[in-house]
């Protein structure tokens, strides 16, 4: 892939208003994905494309009948929620699913939006030649989207990957006036996703969250200062798309989990 190139793509105009973030998005279609395939290469099916990435792992979970490994903690439901809901707020083409791949796969460099879930329960321990190709597809103009990760055990087993990936870049708290924050929705680092195992009503009707700790948007940089890897700690903005349909969590939080993740991915395809 041509470094001058990479994935970088034409910015998307944005059609629809902000209130639609509040509406309960529907199921989408079907799982059953058809591919793109050219010379024997496949594409991803739309212009835009989850990559969800497959990382040996012990155990798992899930809820609403769903028990996944954990680097698929909230599927399906999360990308039927979001997709959805990405393709009305832009006029992105977007496919119907993320696809579900390895770092060591060579189709990887054909996606540019990287998800990464739960890589604290899931002991993600990617091996050196896995985190040469992380690094490489990074540097090439990637992005990577790291979600669910609470408590300080979680983020000792993050760092630890992350200094396999870049050993000589820092993790660092990303500022409020990053692009990313405010490319297209101006976001409140205040605001705290909860999971929905967080959330709890008191007898009064409130709504109460129990996290482990205060919020922090934290990432890696490039020379250039481009955000190559943006980390959700004490965040689950996947656990808000899968419970968009669900009464008991608060609509505001899914509102918010829905801007949050518009912003990544308008950043990631714009820089």
């Amino acid at each position: 892939m041509d470094s001058n190139h990479g994935f970088l793509m034409n910015k998307s105009r944005i059609l629809a208003a902000a209130f639609m973030l509040c509406l309960a998005v529907g199921v989408a279609g079907s799982q059953n994905r058809s591919r793109s395939f050219e010379f024997g290469v496949e594409y991803p099916e739309a212009e835009f494309q989850i990559a969800r990435i497959k990382y040996r792992t012990f155990g798992g979970a899930g809820s609403r009948g769903y028990r996944q490994p954990w680097w698929a903690i909230d599927y399906p439901m999360a990308e039927e929620h979001f997709l959805p809901a990405l393709r009305r707020l832009t006029n992105l083409s977007v496919a119907d699913d993320s696809i579900h791949i390895e770092l060591m796969d060579d189709r990887i460099f054909e996606y540019p939006f990287l998800f990464l879930q739960q890589p604290g329960q899931g002991n993600w321990r990617p091996t050196p030649e896995e985190a040469a190709r992380l690094r490489e597809h990074l540097l090439r103009g990637g992005f990577m989207l790291i979600d669910d990760l609470h408590g300080e055990y979680d983020w000792a087993v993050l760092q630890m990957a992350l200094r396999r990936v870049f050993p000589d870049r820092p993790i660092v708290e990303i500022p409020q006036g990053d692009n990313v924050m405010n490319v297209f929705f101006d976001l409140d680092q205040k605001v705290q996703i909860p999971g929905a195992r967080h959330v709890r009503r008191t007898y009064g009707g409130d709504t109460v969250t129990y996290m482990e700790g205060p919020p922090h948007w934290r990432g890696i940089y490039d020379d250039r200062g481009r955000l190559m890897i943006a980390i959700n700690f004490n965040m689950d903005m996947g656990d808000a798309w899968e419970h968009a349909d669900d009464p008991y969590y608060p609509v505001p939080m899914t509102a918010q989990a829905y801007k949050l993740g518009v912003n990544y991915v308008i950043y990631a395809l714009t820089h």
